[in-house]
């Protein structure tokens, strides 16, 4: 007996109209699909007439379900998965049974469709030659500050509504220049985004945490063209800022301004105008 399969599914984030006419097939000639939540993919397949049988995978019996699955296609079934929005495995379950297929020598397929990552990437208008996903942002205001200062290119991140406020905030004191699009209700009615430095936005959102699914997308800290040789902003620059807070400026907003001028990091020119003491 020939083994089955898996196929990888991705789902509409938002619009039911964006799933593709290959996940649609996929799902017809699926001997059952596997989901997070079987009262919203039922919702899907009945918008297209489609009476796959659904079994739960969420991440509460990944490992039970995965095995279950993969003793199904060892005996010739083909499983669709899918999650709740977009693409499987990314910040939703799948991990687990892709790996276990793996393992066992089973097909794995794998179908393009909606990413709420590249949706939200495009919409930035931030470069997009070289990007990172980090999944969702940390809550620890320490880990968060790690992966908004350390990586190459733009950051793209899930971010819960409520704590947009606090994260925007957390951005701002350490680089309030680095631009950010806040992207809400990607394909949905109400989607908007929008643009602007972490300064503004963290301003534009304090108290007031938007509604709905959010993606942020971070721009790359500003690269020190004129340094030292070790990394660091050019004494010029340092010099700028001090003279600035000898005026009477705040160090944050003044390392800012001077960032906009030269290109340096606002957060580098930040921390080596405090390092003076």
């Amino acid at each position: 007996m020939a083994l089955g399969r898996l196929v990888v599914c991705p789902t509409p984030i938002g619009n039911l109209e964006d799933v593709t006419l290959r996940v649609l097939a996929a799902l017809r000639e699926a001997d059952v699909v596997a989901c997070e939540d079987t009262r919203r993919t039922r919702i899907l397949l009945d918008r297209y007439g489609v009476g796959a049988p659904l079994v739960s995978y969420h991440e509460h019996n990944e490992e039970r379900r995965a095995a279950e699955l993969v003793e199904r296609m060892r005996a010739g079934e083909v499983v669709a998965l899918v999650s709740d929005a977009g693409m499987p495995l990314i910040s939703d379950p799948g991990f687990v049974l892709v790996r276990a297929c793996v393992a066992a020598g089973l097909a794995v397929e794998v179908l393009p469709g909606p990413s709420a990552a590249l949706a939200a990437l495009v919409a930035s208008a931030l470069p997009a030659d070289r990007w990172r996903f980090a999944g969702f942002l940390p809550r620890r205001k320490a880990e968060l500050e790690r992966v908004l200062e350390t990586g190459e290119g733009t950051l793209v991140a899930f971010e819960s509504p409520r704590r947009v406020p606090a994260s925007l905030a957390v951005l701002a004191a350490l680089d309030p220049s680095r631009p950010v699009a806040v992207c809400r209700e990607l394909t949905k009615v109400h989607e908007e985004v929008v643009r602007g430095t972490a300064g503004e936005l963290a301003e534009r959102y304090r108290g007031a945490p938007p509604r709905g699914e959010v993606v942020l997308v971070v721009g790359a800290p500003v690269a020190s063209p004129r340094g030292d040789g070790d990394g660091g902003p050019s004494v010029e620059a340092v010099d700028a800022v001090a003279r600035l807070v000898e005026a009477g400026a705040k160090p944050r907003p003044a390392a800012a301004v001077v960032a906009e001028l030269t290109g340096e990091s606002a957060n580098a020119l930040y921390r080596a105008l405090t390092a003076r003491g």
